[in-house]
């Protein structure tokens, strides 16, 4: 019998066509003036899934309470938007699928997309700088796209903010953490480089969505 702390945590994977074709866009990614924007290297779209396409609806900033983001909280956040030939390959869309059908989200619900580089070169980097954190979502996805030249960023999932994790991982290749937002907490280890003075990556996506209320 599934448990709620089971329902609450899937682990898939991407397909090696998916992984493949998603990888290479990362070598792109701006720079922002956030106070992360230095070593978080991101793009930011939303999208929604219609009769098994998918659409880019319009841009928008990102913007999360102090309440739920301790770290850059009340801070209007502005990113580029994915590319359009990312949004419209096999990959993102099987991605999206994935996504979709196990949180049973309905056609046309607004999806909201990250698409981040971690970078390090000397020491070492926070990759969830915000902590132990839910990020006011129904639902998340975190998908380990490339590793290089790293050690850490396990990814880290807590029953809640003051507990062990129980869940400790290496997203990598396609990997895939879709967990229910409003029930547990995740950050991840920080990043630093194997080979000193190297440039070193850890390349990922965040998908979340708010379920959407209907009026009866």
């Amino acid at each position: 019998m599934m448990t709620p702390l089971m329902c609450s945590l899937q682990l898939t994977q991407l397909s090696e066509h998916a992984v493949d074709e998603l990888a290479p866009s990362f070598t792109h990614l701006p720079q922002t003036s956030h106070a992360d924007g230095q070593y978080r290297l991101r793009r930011y779209s939303i999208v929604a899934l219609h009769d098994g396409k998918l659409v880019h609806l319009p841009a928008s900033d990102f913007v999360q309470s102090d309440d739920i983001n301790h770290f850059q909280g009340n801070v209007i956040r502005h990113f580029e938007p994915l590319d359009d030939t990312v949004i419209t390959c096999s990959g993102m869309l099987e991605m999206c699928q994935l996504f979709q059908d196990a949180n049973a989200i309905p056609n046309n619900q607004p999806i909201e997309i990250h698409q981040m580089r971690v970078t390090v070169i000397d020491g070492e980097v926070p990759t969830s700088p915000e902590g132990i954190h839910q990020d006011g979502f129904e639902h998340i996805a975190v998908i380990g796209i490339k590793r290089h030249n790293i050690a850490g960023g396990e990814f880290l999932v807590y029953k809640n903010n003051t507990s062990s994790p129980f869940l400790c991982t290496t997203l990598q290749h396609g990997e895939m953490a879709i967990l229910a937002d409003n029930i547990l907490w995740h950050n991840a280890h920080p990043i630093k480089t194997i080979k000193k003075h190297h440039q070193g990556y850890w390349d990922v996506f965040v998908l979340t969505t708010k379920e959407i209320q209907h009026d009866i």
